[in-house]
């Protein structure tokens, strides 16, 4: 999968794509639907911004997003995307009218072919323009537009505010089962205090920066390693959150692998979360800790061998 970061000079063989247009935050059923809508003669690709905008018109939100960029563009390109343009969301695109974005970026930068949307699309300077207003636009600058349908899961819309709300429950499952995967953190494993090494379980720890997060807790997961010579999938234990056997800390993801031996400091890892074993909990002492920790692994390791 190509990426491009910007609309601007492209040469011609990066124009032409049919694409589909949103945040795709999580990548989920709905979001698919929209994507296969894209399919087509044309080259497939994805129109999506960096920064979120939500992130850059509200910097002091709380962290909502489901995914960073690198897991978004991962998920992508296991879906068949061929070209992914991640535009960068700053007072430029911002500013644009929704005429000013169908001609300047869609048609003139791009050189789409086809746009798809969700029904609920807007987009230009404050949310103006709507997914019947880019039918009409497409029309005048000589492209298709398609506005998909909202994707239900027994009645209920699948949104990525209800893969959060899941998720903040501790019932992953569910998360997986609107998502069509299992919820993803992704990043680079980063040097952290190293207790897990002295008490026998050396765990990979990634930084959470900038995600909503799961419900702190101990979790069955899956790890990929994406790069570096030991690249692979395993099974593991994972625990979420802040640690409370040893004060006031960041949250982080620390990752115990199952049948591995090796460094993974800078490598980059993919862990998905199965299911929700505990929550964190402060024990009085080391040895009632490690006694949990053991049965926590036991515990996953029964799970993720047992499905299918």
């Amino acid at each position: 999968m190509k990426i491009y970061q910007h609309w601007q000079g492209l040469d011609v063989t990066a124009k032409g794509a049919s694409v589909a247009m949103g945040n795709f935050d999580g990548v989920h059923l709905g979001h698919r639907a929209v994507i296969d809508l894209a399919r087509g003669t044309a080259p497939l690709g994805i129109l999506t911004f960096e920064p979120h905008p939500r992130e850059y018109f509200a910097p002091q939100s709380p962290p909502f997003r489901l995914m960073n960029s690198e897991a978004r563009a991962n998920r992508l390109a296991k879906l068949g995307v061929e070209r992914l343009y991640q535009l960068p969301f700053g007072p430029d695109l911002a500013g644009l009218s929704p005429d000013a974005f169908a001609r300047d970026v869609l048609a003139q930068g791009l050189g789409v072919s086809h746009v798809v949307v969700g029904a609920d699309f807007c987009f230009g300077k404050g949310r103006a323009g709507k997914a019947a207003d880019l039918q009409a636009l497409g029309n005048t600058y000589g492209f298709k537009v398609t506005v998909a349908d909202l994707v239900k899961s027994d009645g209920v819309e699948i949104s990525s505010t209800a893969i959060r709300r899941a998720l903040t429950d501790g019932r992953p499952r569910d998360a997986a089962s609107m998502l069509g995967h299992w919820h993803r953190i992704e990043g680079e494993v980063i040097h952290g205090e190293k207790r897990g090494r002295e008490l026998g379980y050396p765990t990979a720890n990634m930084s959470v920066a900038g995600l909503h997060l799961p419900r702190f807790g101990v979790y069955a997961v899956f790890a990929d390693i994406l790069t570096g010579p030991q690249m692979g999938s395993y099974m593991g234990a994972a625990s979420l959150g802040v640690r409370p056997m040893f004060g006031v800390n960041q949250p982080n993801l620390e990752t115990y692998l199952f049948d591995f031996n090796g460094d993974l400091y800078g490598q980059h890892l993919s862990i998905a979360f199965v299911d929700y074993l505990r929550p964190e909990l402060k024990f009085d002492g080391l040895p009632g800790l490690l006694a949990q920790m053991a049965a926590d692994c036991t515990r996953a390791r029964e799970i993720l061998v047992a499905l299918p």
